[in-house]
């Protein structure tokens, strides 16, 4: 499948459905980020839970 646009400002226009195509694309974009910050967030509690175990198995 080939697609050709006449102009930068039809591939901009989407065919009338540029904002449903950037919208999309702008939702995968905040997905992506929050992701990241979450994978982020949950590898540093699991390393701190790593430590406090061992911690606690230094103490015994």
């Amino acid at each position: 499948m080939t697609i050709w646009w006449k102009s930068w400002a039809d591939f901009w226009a989407m065919g009338g459905q540029a904002f449903f195509v950037w919208m999309s694309f702008g939702a995968l974009l905040v997905a992506i980020v929050v992701e990241m910050f979450l994978l982020r967030v949950r590898r540093k509690r699991a390393l701190a839970a790593i430590e406090e175990e061992r911690d606690l198995e230094a103490e015994n």
